[in-house]
């Protein structure tokens, strides 16, 4: 049952506080034309994932979608939000995480339970290109109404979303990158995290010194030594991100940038959803209404939010008149 906020609650939700100050940590391979990104969202996971009360199949793919958008938005320079978004025609038709450039973090995966059950009934493992079915993933980065939105999208295929991250970046960004994904319960709770990998345009340092042959080599390697993380070391809050990272690539000379921190970053109030609210006609408003009020809820932290229908008027009927 979906958490309820009472008319007399203040204009934002009672929400978790949480930040995670070691979120994202930029690293690069001093012997290598490599960088990345290890993203840990710690009790953060828990603190999005388990307002739902979703299938753990859902749960889990909703986790990967939350890590991968973390990295994906620390590699950009922007003012804004970077958002990831796959619709599809399978049960779970609607994934969507969203992340700000100072790292505010939400998301949540959209399922129907039927379908969702009975897919599993057949396929107990299924893969998420069978969870999501038919459609589209898109990556928006978003700045504002005064600047250009980009926007890249693709179809939905492989097998799992860090090949769907892959297909992506083979085909929109021409980018050579590795990308692994990891959400699960643990003892402490939900945990997700990411290791993101990208070789580097040969322009200055080690990568322009390198011949195609040695480039390649030295990718190869990197990503072996990436094979090696498990997901246990990936979800562990007691092993600090740059230990982990030694213990990776201490062979390829890794140093480790400054971590940035990610923040529970649902941002609905009832200022802003009494604006929705206005902008429906009356009529619309009227059917909205069960007994007297309407129910508005934030996808995003699964709270609801009560609007007495008396005290809710429609802007388009004051334009109308005027």
């Amino acid at each position: 049952m979906a958490e309820s906020s009472a008319p007399t609650d203040t204009d934002r939700p009672n929400v978790p506080q949480t930040v995670v100050s070691h979120g994202v940590t930029p690293f690069y391979l001093q012997r290598s034309p490599v960088r990345g990104r290890l993203v840990r969202l710690g009790q953060l996971a828990h603190d999005l994932l388990a307002r739902h009360h979703a299938h753990p199949v859902v749960t889990r793919l909703a986790g990967e979608a939350l890590a991968l958008t973390a990295a994906l938005a620390s590699t950009m320079k922007f003012h804004g939000t970077f958002s990831l978004q796959a619709k599809g025609d399978g049960p779970i038709n609607m994934l969507l995480a969203d992340c700000t450039d100072d790292g505010s973090l939400r998301g949540y995966a959209q399922a129907d339970t039927e379908k969702l059950a009975a897919l599993l009934a057949k396929h107990p493992n299924a893969s998420t290109q069978r969870l999501l079915g038919a459609g589209y993933m898109a990556f928006t980065v978003d700045q504002g109404a005064d600047m250009e939105r980009y926007q890249g999208v693709v179809g939905i295929e492989g097998s799992n979303l860090a090949d769907m991250a892959l297909h992506y970046f083979e085909s929109s960004e021409q980018l050579r990158c590795a990308v692994k994904l990891v959400c699960a319960e643990t003892p402490a709770g939900w945990r997700a995290g990411a290791l993101v990998l990208q070789q580097v345009a040969g322009e200055g340092g080690i990568g322009e010194e390198l011949d195609r042959d040695a480039r390649d080599d030295a990718w190869r390697t990197a990503l072996a030594l990436a094979g090696t993380l498990t997901d246990a070391e990936l979800l562990d809050d007691a092993l600090p991100p740059e230990q982990l990272l030694y213990r990776l690539f201490h062979e390829e000379g890794v140093k480790a940038d400054a971590s940035r921190p990610l923040s529970y970053g649902c941002r609905c109030s009832r200022a802003r959803l009494a604006t929705v609210l206005e902008g429906f006609s009356e009529d619309d408003l009227d059917h909205m209404a069960i007994d007297g009020t309407i129910q508005m809820r934030c996808e995003f932290c699964n709270i609801d939010f009560p609007f007495p229908r008396a005290n809710v008027h429609s802007q388009k009927s004051h334009q109308h008149h005027d």
